[in-house]
């Protein structure tokens, strides 16, 4: 199957356009954290432009992401490339975190070690980094729901937020009362948020590639509701997944009662699986009560 032919959802599209329009903002301001934080010798607006480069690091692999996901499936690759932006999202996460310890490691040194910092210069680069983010975070907003790469994406983007705004609230205090400490003080908590922004990304990440149920699909209850059917005997082997974000996957075995058409009740589950919890890439497998599997195993 060539690329020439494969489909590109209208939702895909808009999340490429987003990240490339959020990563140039994160790109640019990010050179200007940085200098700032050089010049007016706060660790606050350093830490921010740290992060600012975890986000430029993650905007580029967020959109070389959603490209891989279009590539169509091979003989060898049947699912594809979509795999790629958990395996994106999973190093967002870990990266989110590393910068967070970074960050903690020299603030703690700056509490032994105080720096002179220049309180209004900050302010005004760490206003403009907050603005920055603001307009990141509307444009990510509509598509973090429904893909964990661009959620990864959005997280990234909040906590540079929640960044500028520590850094605000210490040049304010700075200038307000001369109090250098706030400044290592605000780049600790703003370490402390960025790890529990980072927890959740890297527990759905790994959730994926470990092919967990979903946690909005109830297994036991699909299990019920299929074996409610009329003729159904047994469900076994059941097992459900998420490939991508939002694309789930189940398979199963369904025993059909003497008699059952099994064309009919093969659509009748389909039917359930789509409507009663809209998973639609489903494989089921009808068998007759005395249906064996190869080497006479029969798993409960």
């Amino acid at each position: 199957m060539s690329d020439d032919h494969r489909h590109i959802s209208p939702a895909s599209r808009r999340n490429q356009g987003r990240l490339a329009i959020v990563l140039a903002l994160a790109a640019s301001y990010m050179v200007a954290e940085a200098v700032g934080g050089i010049l007016t010798g706060s660790l606050a607006l350093l830490a921010d432009a740290g992060h600012m480069l975890t986000d430029v690091i993650a905007l580029s692999l967020g959109l070389f992401a959603v490209r891989m996901a279009q590539r169509s499936p091979t003989p060898q690759r049947t699912y594809g490339y979509h795999r790629t932006e958990i395996l994106v999202a999973l190093a967002q996460g870990a990266l989110l975190v590393g910068v967070a310890l970074a960050i903690m490691v020299e603030a703690v040194q700056r509490f032994g070690a105080p720096h002179e910092i220049r309180g209004g210069p900050m302010l005004a680069i760490a206003v403009g980094g907050l603005l920055v983010n603001l307009i990141g975070l509307a444009l990510l907003a509509s598509g973090r729901e429904h893909n964990l790469n661009v959620r990864g994406a959005w997280l990234h983007v909040l906590s540079d937020a929640l960044g500028s705004a520590g850094a605000i609230t210490a040049a304010v205090l700075l200038l307000a009362f001369g109090w250098g400490w706030v400044d290592p003080l605000a780049s600790i908590a703003i370490a402390a948020l960025i790890v529990r922004s980072s927890w959740s990304l890297l527990r759905e990440a790994v959730a994926v590639l470990m092919e967990w149920a979903p946690e909005h699909v109830d297994v036991e209850a699909i299990q019920g509701q299929i074996g409610s059917l009329p003729g159904v005997i047994a469900v076994h082997d059941l097992h459900v997944w998420t490939i991508t974000s939002g694309m789930v996957a189940l398979s199963g075995h369904v025993v059909a009662g003497e008699g059952r058409e099994h064309g009919k009740l093969l659509q009748e589950v389909s039917d359930l699986l789509h409507e009663r919890f809209g998973i639609d890439h489903a494989t089921i497998q009808i068998e007759r009560e005395d249906f064996r599997e190869p080497g006479g195993v029969c798993f409960p």
